[in-house]
């Protein structure tokens, strides 16, 4: 069974139907195989509580928690980040969500251009 951790943005792009949603939307269907970090919960709530309100942002968590394995940060996740965003240079958020793709071997599904060129990341270019 493969795993599928989709970041952020794709996300949002499904969130919203953008011009990549369709490239999304497999991975996000799939109830069994959806890893969720706590950070992309954070982000995802952050930016619809911005662009819509709290109603619709506790809705789109509920989505995740619904739909995904849910995994939070700890303290072997987070040391392993750090490794990540050294080796990589990528912001902190960056390196946890590749973090936490690389310790439950999913596959980080992203239009991201700065994840592009690391080993196991499906890109889908803007």
């Amino acid at each position: 069974m493969s795993f599928f951790l989709v970041d952020t943005c794709g996300w949002i792009e499904w969130l919203m139907d953008g011009p990549l949603a369709s490239r999304f939307e497999p991975c996000l269907s799939d109830q069994t195989s959806l890893i969720v970090p706590t950070l992309i919960q954070f982000e995802l709530y952050k930016w619809v509580c911005r662009e819509r309100d709290e109603a619709t942002a506790l809705n789109v968590i509920g989505v995740t928690e619904a739909a995904a394995s849910v995994i939070p940060l700890d303290t072997p996740l987070a040391l392993q980040a750090a490794g990540l965003a050294f080796e990589h240079k990528l912001a902190m958020a960056d390196a946890i969500i590749l973090a936490t793709a690389q310790r439950t071997s999913a596959q980080l599904v992203t239009s991201d251009k700065h994840f592009s060129a690391i080993p196991g990341v499906i890109y889908f270019e803007k």
